[in-house]
């Protein structure tokens, strides 16, 4: 039997272009932000560039959209990360940054130890997620047991 991580995709569409001094305290942390995520415990592995960002990997040919794809030993370690440390405080945050989205911007699915998901294959797991609901293919946290921190972080109003 092979042993599985689990694979996250989130996106954000940004307010304003990614120079824009108003977003310049979300781009001034995104090191610090992941920094911390790599040496969370269940971290595997984060798409990014030579620089070490993915935030000019834009997604569906659109700058102001910006991915986020990392690999994690189990979703519990994902949801520690997500909630429970430094990201949490720029996760309040995001109405600062971001528009809200119109479709679920998130997904996670099960993935055999030592894959790193291609942003492409990201895509088509949040569009099935999008097309036909939450199925093991592609789930979000509600359709995760025992994954609860995100209901209560979800019931705050985000900073305006």
């Amino acid at each position: 039997m092979t042993d599985f991580n689990i694979a996250e995709l989130n996106v954000a569409r940004l307010k304003h272009d990614i120079n824009d001094p108003r977003i310049s305290d979300f781009v001034r942390n995104l090191n610090r932000i992941n920094f911390a995520a790599e040496r969370s415990e269940g971290f595997v592995w984060r798409l990014k560039d030579e620089a070490g960002s993915s935030v000019a990997m834009s997604a569906e040919n659109d700058p102001m959209v910006i991915p986020n794809l990392s690999v994690w030993t189990d979703v519990k370690s994902l949801e520690n990360f997500v909630f429970k440390t430094v990201h949490k405080r720029f996760y309040e945050r995001r109405a600062e940054w971001f528009s809200v989205m119109e479709k679920m911007h998130f997904v996670m699915w099960m993935v055999p130890e030592g894959h790193q998901p291609s942003l492409e294959e990201a895509w088509d797991r949040l569009n099935h997620l999008n097309s036909h609901g939450a199925s093991d293919h592609a789930f979000g946290w509600e359709h995760v047991d025992g994954a609860n921190l995100w209901r209560t972080a979800r019931c705050k109003t985000p900073a305006a």
